[in-house]
């Protein structure tokens, strides 16, 4: 009996903070596999840059491109097939589909063999993203949502510290390993250890995963679903597909819940994205507190996001999940103004700290919004095309930050010798503060964005409750009063 009370008392905890059983399992498989993707990740750099010969960061370069590129062009065929196919089989496979390439890794010489794989392991891993946001809300109760995403995005991220200190433990595992030369086969060392430490964290996803219960609603009948003697041909095939293509972003810009996260989403991380590669010059030339500036500035964003998710995860009962969405957004863009205001470190990162508090939130409920008002049919299509969108916003911050900052730091120099006396005070004025001004502003703006469609939504949701009251009144009079 105790066994039982205690066993109890366990499953009780877990849904309490898990929603559900499946769910955890659902957890527990994504922190396994996130482990092994940034492990990987560092592993694949590395041998990049041994293998590269004399230009090792043209061949770095190569394959970071291979893991972006992608995105652009497969994203939305990979939301149209996740909801095809049965979901759970899909992340299965996929797992399974990453543990064989990276077990092919230890055993590669050239730049060309680590560009294929990361083509291949992006091409899995835009099936699985997909699959399991859009089975989530099938695992847990609705008012649940808000915790769960808090912990996948824990799951997602906070696992890079656990993979890079693996990645550097089993450089001493592998100097001992090299000694055995029953082992030689393997060609064992740092990264291909690594290797075969990541093929064994996408089994374990993948066995996870296999024992899951993943509910989903009946979609229309698509071609894979169609009677035998109704089989379409290519052509018909091509045709359906960019039908469903179609649907799932007309549904991104015609429904304004969704059009406001995705906008708010791709729009400010623009901005945000910007702080990444001008942190450094930021830190240097305008703080004057060096390359250790921008350490203290990554380290005040992680704070920042860990506090934001958890005070979201305590108060997810009594929030108004839209309200606060756009306050978050309008968040980020004013404390990243201020913060690249500032003329002292302390000040700088306590603000960055801000920007990364409203940025979880951000993260978090607008997952939440999105997994709330698309319905499981299209829930594969609209999360694909969020990460195309999110992955274009990126490239294009890292690519414009900092040739934008170039610019008007000639601009600043030309016509206000980079300073500008403002109440009295001198503000030095340089590109950089300028861009990162022009990146919070471009946050800001994407907070009026989500504000005018979520405001509209709001405006037109009387008028469609009345309708679809209407018609059911109607539906109802009909069948008590036949015509």
């Amino acid at each position: 009996m105790a066994i039982d009370g205690s066993s109890s008392a366990a499953a009780t905890r877990v849904d309490r903070i898990f929603g559900s059983a499946q769910y955890f399992r659902l957890w527990i498989a994504q922190v396994v596999s996130a482990t092994g993707d940034w492990l990987g990740f560092l592993a694949i750099i590395i041998t990049a840059a041994r293998v590269g010969g004399g230009i090792p960061e043209a061949s770095v370069g190569l394959v970071v491109t291979a893991r972006i590129l992608p995105g652009f062009f497969l994203a939305p065929l990979a939301g149209v097939l996740v909801d095809r196919w049965d979901r759970r089989r899909t992340m299965v496979v996929c797992d399974l589909g990453r543990a064989a390439t990276l077990a092919w890794l230890p055993f590669v010489d050239f730049v060309w063999q680590l560009v294929l794989a990361s083509l291949i392991l992006e091409g899995f891993t835009l099936l699985w993203a997909p699959a399991k946001e859009a089975s989530v809300p099938n695992l847990v109760p609705r008012e649940k949502l808000i915790g769960v995403n808090s912990l996948s995005l824990v799951a997602g991220y906070g696992t890079f510290p656990l993979a890079t200190g693996l990645f550097w433990g089993l450089a001493e595992l592998a100097t001992e390993l090299e000694e055995i030369d029953a082992l030689s086969f393997f060609r064992i060392d740092q990264e291909s250890l690594s290797f075969y430490v990541d093929v064994l964290t996408f089994l374990t996803s993948a066995f996870i995963i296999s024992r899951l219960t993943l509910l989903k609603s009946a979609p229309a009948a698509q071609p894979s679903q169609l009677p035998d003697d109704q089989v379409l041909g290519f052509r018909e095939l091509a045709l359906q597909t960019f039908r469903e293509l179609r649907e799932g972003w007309s549904h991104m810009f015609l429904n304004p819940t969704v059009r406001a996260v995705n906008v708010a989403l791709a729009t400010g991380l623009i901005g945000g994205g910007m702080l990444v590669p001008l942190g450094t010059v930021f830190s240097e030339d305008v703080l004057n507190e060096g390359t250790e500036g921008f350490g203290t500035f990554v380290t005040a964003l992680g704070v920042g996001m860990a506090i934001g998710v958890l005070l979201l995860s305590l108060g997810q009962r009594r929030i108004d999940k839209r309200l606060v969405f756009t306050a978050s957004v309008f968040g980020a863009g004013f404390c990243l103004f201020v913060a690249t205001s500032m003329w002292t470190l302390a000040g700088s990162a306590l603000l960055v700290g801000g920007v990364g508090m409203c940025a979880g939130g951000v993260y978090v409920l607008g997952f939440t919004l999105l997994q709330e008002n698309v319905v499981d049919e299209f829930r594969g299509r609209i999360f694909a095309g969020l990460y195309t969108l999110g992955r274009l916003s990126i490239l294009i911050a890292f690519a414009v930050g900092p040739f934008l900052a170039l610019l008007l730091n000639g601009l600043s120099d030309k016509f206000f010798d980079k300073s500008v006396s403002i109440a009295g005070f001198d503000v030095f004025i340089p590109g950089v503060r300028l861009t990162l001004w022009l990146a919070a502003l471009i946050i800001v703006g994407a907070g009026f964005l989500a504000l005018t469609s979520l405001r509209r939504e709001a405006e037109d949701a009387p008028l469609s409750q009345a309708l679809s009251t209407d018609g059911m009144t109607q539906d109802f009079d009909d069948q008590v009063d036949p015509p």
